[in-house]
C-alpha cells in the first residue's frame, strides 16, 4: 500500500507523459497510472521542463517543489541541469563522470547507478526523452529524493549572512524560490501573455506599414527613405558605412549609436530619417507580422520559452521578445474581458539590495525612505540626479564623468558598501569563488571579470529577492483565479479578474513584506513597490 504524503513531506516524482507517474516517499515507491491528482507536500523532480510541464498541461499546479536542476545550477554555477551533471555534482566523489550520454549507447541497464558511482547514460537518456515506464519512473523518483538530501546538506553548510537568521537557512530559502521559479517559468510558457492582436497589427502598421506581400520589397522601401538623402547606395546595416555616410552629412561622431545621433535629429532631416529607419527596421525584423504569426496563438496569448535563471547572475529569461517588447507594442498587451492587468515594479531595488548585502548601516538608513536617493544626496552634499548616478556608478564600476566627485564622497559616507563592491571586483579579477547573498555560485573566469563580479553580486541578489517575491505572489493567486503573465527583471504583471483587483494589489504588497522580511531579516531595509491597475500595459506608470 502506498503511503499518504503529508503537507510537510518530500515526494519524489517522475512523469511518463500520457501514461502516469512514479512517486517516492518515506523510502517507498509506487506508481499512479493516468492523471495525477493534487499532492500535498513538496514535490521533488529532476527538471521542471520534463516533469512540471506535463503536470501543468494536465491542469495540475503544484504548490511547492524542489527542482534538482535549478538547485544544481545554484550550488555549482553550472549552466547544465541535465541528470548526468546533477547526479555527478551531488556525489561525494568530485571526479564522478559528467559527460552526457550519446545516442550510440544502448538501453538495457538494469540499475541506474554504475559500480563507479556514476549515473547510467541509458537511464539518463530515458529521463531526457520521457521514455521510461512507470516502474522505472518510480526509481527515478526515489533517486530524486537521494539527490535532494545531498543538495539540502550542501546548502545548509553555506553561511547564512542575514543579521537575524531564520528558518530555513537563507541558501535553502533560495533553493525553494529557484525551484518555484522554474515551475513558474513552465506556467508562464503554458499560459502566455494576453495580447490584443488587432491592436498589435495597428501599431505595426503605424511603424512599418501594412503587412507586405513581398518582404524584400518592403525592406528596400524602408531603406530608400534614408538612401534618398545619401545620393548613393549604402549598407545601412554596416556601422562603418553609416559613419562614413554621416561624415558626408557633416556629422562626425565616434560611433553610430542612436543616443549619439538623437541630438542631431532636430537639425538634420537625414539623421531623423536614419533614426526612424532604425526603429522601423528593428520592429520589422524582430517584432513584425511574422513574429505575430509565429508566437501569438488563436487564443490571443503570446507565448515563448522561459528560463528561471540565466548563466550570469541568475535573472529570469524569456524568448519570443517577451523581455524586450518595444514601447509601441505595450499597448497591445491588454487584459481580456472582465479582467485587468495589475503591474508591480520594485523601486530602486538594486541600491536597496546593496544596503542589505553589504551591511552598510548608513546606506540601510537611507533605504528606509520611500525615495532613498534623496537622503543619499543630502549625505553626499549634491543633488538627487547626481546622487543616483553615483550609486549606480558604484555598482557598475564607473569611475569617471559627472559622478566622479560624488563617488569620492560615497567612499566616506558609505565605506562598507564600497568595500563590499571592491572586494567582489578583486575576486573577479583573481578568478576566485564568489557567491551571491542567497548562495548562488558565480562562475568567474578571471582577468577582465572584475566589473562583472562587482555588479553580479548585487544584480544576482536582486534577482533572488525578486524570485522569492514572485513565487510568494504565485502561491497567493490561486483563490483569486489570477495568473502571473510576465516577469520582467524587477516587474511583475498579473492578469486578474476585475472583481479581485484590490485583493491582488494587497497580495503584492503583503508578499513583498513577507519575502523581504525573510530574505533581508534584521537589515532594516525597506523595499518599495509601485503598483498600477490598468487595462493595457502601456497605461502603467513607467
Amino acid at each position: 500500500m502506498s503511503p499518504v504524503p503529508g503537507p510537510g513531506d518530500l515526494v519524489g516524482i517522475a512523469v511518463v507523459p500520457g501514461v502516469g507517474a512514479g512517486l517516492a516517499c518515506r523510502d517507498q515507491t509506487w506508481v499512479v497510472p493516468g492523471p495525477l491528482p493534487e499532492l500535498p507536500g513538496r514535490l521533488v523532480w529532476w527538471r521542471a521542463s520534463t516533469t512540471a510541464a506535463p503536470l501543468v498541461r494536465g491542469g495540475v499546479r503544484p504548490r511547492a517543489c524542489w527542482d534538482l536542476g535549478a538547485v544544481h545550477r545554484l550550488l555549482s554555477g553550472s549552466r547544465r541541469d541535465d541528470p548526468v551533471a546533477v547526479w555527478a555534482g551531488e556525489q561525494p566523489a568530485p571526479d564522478a563522470p559528467t559527460q552526457a550520454p550519446t545516442l550510440l549507447e544502448p538501453y538495457g541497464d538494469e540499475h541506474p547507478e554504475r559500480p563507479d558511482g556514476s549515473l547510467s547514460p541509458a537511464w539518463a537518456r530515458e529521463q531526457w526523452e520521457g521514455a521510461a515506464d512507470l516502474q522505472r519512473a518510480a526509481t527515478w523518483a526515489a533517486l530524486a529524493l537521494r539527490v535532494q538530501q545531498r543538495q539540502a546538506q550542501a546548502l545548509a553548510a553555506l553561511p547564512d549572512p542575514r543579521v537575524a537568521p531564520q528558518h530555513p537557512p537563507l541558501a535553502v530559502l533560495t533553493a525553494y524560490a529557484e525551484s518555484a521559479a522554474a515551475l513558474l517559468a513552465v506556467e508562464l510558457e503554458h499560459d502566455g501573455l494576453p495580447l490584443d492582436r488587432a491592436a498589435a497589427e495597428r501599431e505595426l502598421d503605424a511603424v512599418i506599414g501594412p503587412r507586405p506581400a513581398d518582404e524584400q520589397a518592403a525592406r528596400a522601401a524602408r531603406d530608400d527613405l534614408v538612401l534618398r538623402h545619401a545620393g548613393r547606395r549604402v549598407d545601412l546595416r554596416n556601422p562603418a558605412q553609416v559613419r562614413e555616410l554621416l561624415l558626408g552629412w557633416g556629422i562626425d561622431v565616434p560611433d553610430t549609436r542612436s543616443w549619439r545621433l538623437e541630438p542631431h535629429r532636430a537639425t538634420s532631416p537625414a539623421v531623423a530619417a536614419l533614426l526612424d529607419w532604425r526603429k522601423a527596421e528593428r520592429v520589422a525584423t524582430t517584432y513584425g507580422y511574422g513574429w505575430l504569426d509565429r508566437h501569438v496563438a488563436a487564443d490571443g496569448r503570446l507565448r515563448g520559452s522561459w528560463g528561471a535563471a540565466d548563466a550570469a547572475a541568475g535573472r529570469m529569461t524569456a524568448s519570443a521578445g517577451l523581455h524586450n517588447l518595444p514601447a509601441d507594442l505595450r499597448a497591445s498587451v491588454a487584459a481580456e474581458a472582465g479582467h485587468v492587468l495589475v503591474r508591480a515594479d520594485l523601486g530602486q531595488v538594486e541600491p536597496r539590495v546593496l544596503a542589505v548585502v553589504s551591511g552598510d548601516a548608513a546606506l540601510a538608513q537611507a533605504a528606509r525612505e520611500p525615495d532613498m536617493y534623496s537622503p543619499v544626496a543630502a549625505q553626499l552634499g549634491t543633488d538627487r540626479p547626481t546622487a543616483k548616478v553615483a550609486v549606480l556608478a558604484a555598482m557598475y564600476g564607473g569611475t569617471s564623468g559627472t559622478a566622479a566627485a560624488a563617488l569620492q564622497r560615497m567612499e566616506r559616507a558609505y565605506p562598507q558598501a564600497l568595500a563590499y563592491l571592491r572586494a567582489a571586483e578583486q575576486v573577479g579579477r583573481d578568478g576566485g569563488e564568489l557567491r551571491t547573498w542567497g548562495g548562488r555560485r558565480l562562475r568567474l573566469p578571471g582577468g577582465g571579470s572584475g566589473r562583472f563580479a562587482r555588479n553580479a553580486v548585487v544584480q544576482g541578489a536582486a534577482a533572488e529577492l525578486f524570485k522569492v517575491w514572485a513565487v510568494t505572489v504565485r502561491s497567493g493567486l490561486v483563490p483569486l483565479e489570477a495568473q502571473v503573465v510576465l516577469c520582467l527583471h524587477d516587474e511583475l504583471l498579473l492578469h486578474v479578474p476585475q472583481r479581485q483587483a484590490q485583493a491582488a494589489v494587497d497580495l503584492l504588497r503583503g508578499a513583498l513584506a513577507e519575502a523581504s522580511g525573510r530574505w533581508a531579516a534584521g537589515s532594516g531595509v525597506r523595499f518599495a513597490v509601485d503598483i498600477g491597475v490598468v487595462q493595457r500595459w502601456s497605461e502603467a506608470k513607467g
